[in-house]
């Protein structure tokens, strides 16, 4: 092959297609149809002289060649895409056109996203933001390249990941509006502990750090739904009797979701949430902007006691 039969679109199909193992998961992200995206396949596997992805079961599964691709093609293609991409000053955001991606609990999403695609569109109405959940703390998607950034708690499995503190959290109950527990005489360890309780937990766990606290006083809830979310906790405290725990950053709507939050009868300590991004992308001023973006909406929503 000479140079002039290079075609670096085959090297982001080729690094797609190793991140999916799958035709079909490889068209979507291209935006490309299946049988396009099989044709590349095709190419890919005459140029390399490799079949790259074989058939198992259902599903496609990487050869040894590709196996031992797959890092190299995935920083290669990261390497091009910043040698191609032109520096930009604040001058230039309306011009550009990026897609970044962001990596954030489902609370995140539900009670801030808007926030950001409402700023990042107001300074750059170019550019694509794709939201994708956080279901844990691993550093490889950062580490990889796979998003740019990242809202939450703080993991520590890759020391080199830069940090921004954002805000402190803490968690509060909310009920429907009207509810009993906040007749009368006050939220008490004993009335609260007395409720049923929704929880929510992505990992099916059925306690929570409260209930520790409650059960050196002798008390321990009664445990009725286990939910993915916080939003789904709040959902259900709404339209029934049950109590949820929820961060204090989920509660900026809960009135107009008929809900009321409340100090919970045993305190609780903070937590910090804070945005993460891989040291590559740390003077990259695209990067650096909707890190500043994103970091302005936070504060402003959730500023500083």
């Amino acid at each position: 092959m000479n140079d002039a039969d290079v075609d670096l679109n085959l090297l982001v199909a080729l690094d797609i297609l190793l991140a999916e193992g799958s035709v079909t998961g490889a068209a979507r992200r291209l935006g490309l149809s299946t049988s396009a995206m099989s044709r590349t396949l095709t190419r890919l596997r005459s140029a390399i002289r490799d079949p790259l992805l074989v058939r198992a079961g259902r599903g496609l599964v990487p050869t040894p060649r590709a196996a031992e691709l797959r890092d190299r093609v995935h920083e290669l293609t990261r390497d091009v895409r910043a040698v191609l991409r032109p520096q930009i000053n604040d001058a230039d955001m309306a011009g550009l056109e990026l897609t970044f991606v962001i990596r954030a609990s489902e609370a995140f999403l539900e009670f801030l996203s808007g926030l950001v695609v409402a700023a990042v569109t107001r300074a750059a109405p170019r550019v694509r933001l794709r939201f994708v959940s956080k279901p844990d703390k691993d550093a490889r998607p950062l580490r990889e390249g796979l998003i740019d950034l990242e809202i939450g708690l703080l993991g520590t499995s890759a020391p080199e990941i830069r940090t921004q503190f954002l805000f402190y959290d803490r968690y509060v109950g909310v009920v429907r509006i009207g509810h009993p527990l906040l007749v009368g005489a006050g939220v008490t360890p004993e009335r609260y502990a007395a409720c049923n309780h929704v929880v929510a937990s992505r990992e099916g766990k059925v306690t929570e750090p409260i209930d520790d606290a409650l059960e050196a006083l002798g008390l321990g809830r009664k445990i009725m739904v286990i939910v993915p979310g916080y939003p789904d906790a709040m959902r259900i405290a709404s339209q029934s009797e049950l109590v949820a725990v929820v961060p204090l950053s989920c509660v900026g709507h809960a009135a107009t979701a008929g809900l009321e939050s409340f100090d919970l009868p045993i305190p609780m300590p903070e937590f910090k949430i804070s945005a993460m991004w891989h040291p590559r992308t740390d003077a990259d001023p695209a990067h650096r902007w909707l890190r500043d973006t994103v970091m302005s909406v936070c504060r402003a929503a959730y500023p500083r006691r």
